[in-house]
């Protein structure tokens, strides 16, 4: 063993908020990660025992195996409607899900604006992976043009499908939603051959906590994370973060696009 290495001893306690079950993920996708730093903001905000997660249904239907806080399954997109059903009944608890892009933005799409609307005080987590991950390889509402899917092997064509859908931007044209933010979750290529930036997980971190802030304060919050699907893309898993970097950051930039508590600037 090096002198390094008998020096730095990692230490990486375990988080309360994770059961330990090995997740279901695909190597690679950014499904795990923020699973992980929503389990870390749950542990830091001490707000464990009373968080309820709404599981929607897509690649994160099973996130109630990996997360130790109480669950609710709702139907295909109406995630939106259950959280807010909880938080009428029951104000004192937080209520999150983790809704994929074609669970959001296509078959629950009314139900997060109309959430959003209204400003209903949950949060919402959208995982952009610009394609239906759990049921085959779609094409979906955010899938960019000339993307290749099984329901576009020609590639998406905006004369017949329309461009695509920025959940964000659309989140963020109500006037209740107090925080919505977007983030470019994966590592990102540097001009260092074979480097990569980790920065996308250091802002998703600091953006979950901020969405629970939010919640806690009586605000709607949305955070959309540009993810990756190398299987459903068809790529190795760091051409997949190349793909992303240079086709869907510039499709659906990173930002914060309302903060109405100023929680960004603390």
């Amino acid at each position: 063993m090096s002198a390094a290495a008998e020096v730095y001893v990692p230490k990486l306690g375990a988080l309360t908020a994770l059961t330990g079950t090995p997740t279901h993920y695909c190597a690679g996708c950014e499904h795990g990660t923020l699973t992980r730093l929503i389990a870390k903001a749950i542990d830091e905000l001490e707000i464990r025992e009373r968080t309820v997660m709404v599981s929607s249904v897509g690649c994160s239907v099973l996130a109630h195996e990996y997360l130790n806080v109480d669950a609710v399954q709702a139907p295909h997109g109406r995630a939106p409607a259950v959280m807010a059903g909880i938080k009428r009944v029951r104000p004192d608890l937080l209520t999150f899900a983790v809704q994929g892009d074609g669970d959001a933005a296509s078959i629950g799409l009314l139900e997060l604006l109309y959430a959003a609307n209204r400003g209903e005080p949950i949060t919402v987590f959208l995982v952009n992976n610009a394609i239906y991950g759990m049921t085959g390889g779609q094409m979906a509402p955010t899938t960019p043009i000339g993307m290749v899917t099984t329901t576009s092997p020609s590639g998406r064509d905006a004369t017949s499908t329309g461009p695509p859908i920025d959940a964000t931007r659309l989140v963020a044209g109500f006037e209740r939603p107090a925080y919505v933010k977007r983030v470019f979750l994966p590592i990102a290529p540097t001009p260092i051959p074979r480097v990569y930036n980790a920065r996308g997980a250091l802002e998703g971190a600091a953006s979950v906590r901020h969405a629970f802030e939010v919640q806690e304060r009586g605000g709607f919050a949305f955070v959309e994370f540009v993810s990756t699907c190398s299987v459903n893309w068809k790529l190795g898993i760091l051409d997949a973060k190349r793909y992303a970097a240079d086709v869907l950051r510039p499709l659906f930039p990173p930002g914060v696009y309302r903060d109405r508590f100023g929680v960004e600037g603390r």
